[in-house]
């Protein structure tokens, strides 16, 4: 899938337009260029099929700080904040919100809680905590239709954790294994948890680069006026 039929599939579905549509804040509308950013990114990754493989995800694919790559809607890296792992699920509703639940996913968004919020448990009525039950309840119903969908348990991921924070590299680590270790073949989902996770990691280190060069950039300027 392209990603532009990716963006006109997600404007087109219920689940956008209850929970990801735009009231003419400011804020409102650049969380959504960020989950549209991510989405983006995350399917020209699958058409890579990267996804599998947690060092070719987060650990090569860098974009140059002096690169002028821009997301779907034309928003550069250094114009934006980095995104939280809150974020970063709520994208999994964009990409994969369609799929039902099962346990290799609620394991990663669990992996995903215990990082945003720094505890060593899952938060009652949390996130993960929703991602388990909608897990336990999917293996016992026979048809996919009648199943928890991940869409209806992410899409007010940030919402459901106490705290938040951005997504780093060892964060992606962390999400993925959770993914992989659950899931009977040993591989994570196309535009899943993991694949999210991943994607907002690899942005915030692109937007943390991007910043530092400009950064760099300016103190050589200054340098020059001095002089």
């Amino acid at each position: 899938m392209s990603q532009e039929q990716l963006i006109k599939n997600v404007e087109d579905s219920k689940l956008y337009n209850n929970n990801f549509k735009v009231d003419g804040d400011a804020a409102t509308a650049t969380r959504k260029g960020h989950l549209h950013e991510m989405a983006g990114l995350i399917s020209q990754s699958n058409a890579h099929n990267v996804v599998a493989n947690p060092t070719e995800i987060i650990g090569v694919q860098v974009v140059k700080p002096d690169s002028q790559t821009t997301g779907p809607l034309g928003s550069q890296p250094e114009q934006r904040g980095d995104i939280t792992i809150g974020e970063a699920l709520e994208a999994t509703a964009l990409t994969a919100g369609h799929r039902p639940v099962d346990y290799s996913d609620a394991a990663a968004i669990q992996a995903a809680e215990v990082r945003a919020t720094g505890r060593t448990n899952i938060v009652p009525g949390g996130v993960a905590a929703a991602a388990q039950s909608a897990a336990t309840r999917n293996a016992r119903v026979p048809r996919d239709e009648d199943k928890t969908k991940l869409g209806e348990i992410l899409s007010d991921a940030s919402s459901k954790l106490p705290s938040d924070k951005p997504v780093t590299r060892r964060d992606a680590e962390g999400v993925i294994g959770a993914e992989l270790r659950n899931d009977p073949n040993l591989c994570t989902r196309p535009g899943g948890v993991a694949a999210s996770v991943a994607a907002a990691a690899r942005l915030n280190q692109t937007n943390s680069l991007a910043s530092n060069n400009n950064n760099n950039t300016n103190i050589i300027t200054d340098n020059n006026k001095l002089n």
